[in-house]
């Protein structure tokens, strides 16, 4: 039998957001949850292929980085995806971690 050692378990009431759009002919339905924990960065999933990511305002200026993480087929597609979370997604600010 496997031994786990328990990490953490916490329960927090989280804010969601649901957001769905077309951008020239493609259909996006995302889930964005917005929580305390992974610094502040808010979980985004794609409700069409399960593929998620934390990812800030700051983070969304990457299309390569989106068209990857979201399997979407052109730079078109997450050029325009990257301006949409720009818009949509929190700015994360700087704290230094207190060690």
């Amino acid at each position: 039998m496997v031994h786990y050692d328990h990490l953490y378990e916490e329960t927090e009431n989280a804010n969601v957001r649901f957001l769905g759009f077309v951008s020239e002919g493609t259909r996006y339905d995302f889930g964005i949850v917005f929580t305390h924990k992974f610094y502040g960065k808010p979980l985004v999933i794609c409700m069409q292929t399960g593929q998620s990511t934390l990812l800030s305002s700051e983070d969304a200026v990457n299309p390569d980085y989106l068209q990857r993480i979201f399997r979407l087929k052109s730079e078109s597609e997450a050029e325009a995806l990257a301006h949409f979370f720009q818009d949509h997604l929190p700015t994360i600010p700087f704290e230094e971690n207190q060690y």
